[in-house]
C-alpha cells in the first residue's frame, strides 16, 4: 500500500522590521568607536559610580592628564558626560542614562 504524501502549508507571520536604517546609525556607530577603547571604557566605569575630577581620573588610569582631558573631550562630544565647576576644580560626571546598561554588558564579559 502506498502512502500519499500531504504537504501542509505552513503560514509563516512576516516579521515587522524595525524602525531605521544603516545611516540613522551613523552617530551611535562614531560614539561606540569613542567607548572601544579601554582607558575610555575604565573612565565610564569610574564615572559611573560618581564624579571625579580629570585628576583624579588620570591617576587612576595612570596617564597624563593632558591624555585624561582628550578622552573625556571626545566621550563628551558623545554626549556621555557633562561637567561641573566648583571653583577651580571641574567635575565629570554621566549625562547619558544609557551608559550603564551598556557599561552593564561590557563588565559582565570582561570581569568574570
Amino acid at each position: 500500500m502506498a502512502t500519499k504524501s500531504v504537504k501542509t502549508k505552513t503560514t509563516r507571520k512576516k516579521a515587522t522590521k524595525p524602525r531605521g536604517s544603516v545611516q540613522n546609525f551613523g552617530d551611535a556607530a562614531e560614539c561606540l568607536k569613542t567607548l572601544a577603547h579601554p582607558v575610555r571604557l575604565r573612565i565610564v566605569q569610574l564615572l559611573m559610580h560618581g564624579r571625579y575630577t580629570v585628576g583624579e581620573l588620570a591617576e587612576d588610569c595612570e596617564i597624563p592628564e593632558n591624555v585624561a582631558s582628550e578622552h573625556l573631550r571626545l566621550m563628551q562630544r558623545c554626549g556621555f558626560f557633562s561637567r561641573e565647576q566648583e571653583g577651580r576644580r571641574v567635575f565629570y560626571q554621566v549625562a547619558e542614562p544609557h551608559l550603564a546598561q551598556l557599561m552593564q554588558c561590557i563588565e559582565s564579559r570582561s570581569l568574570n
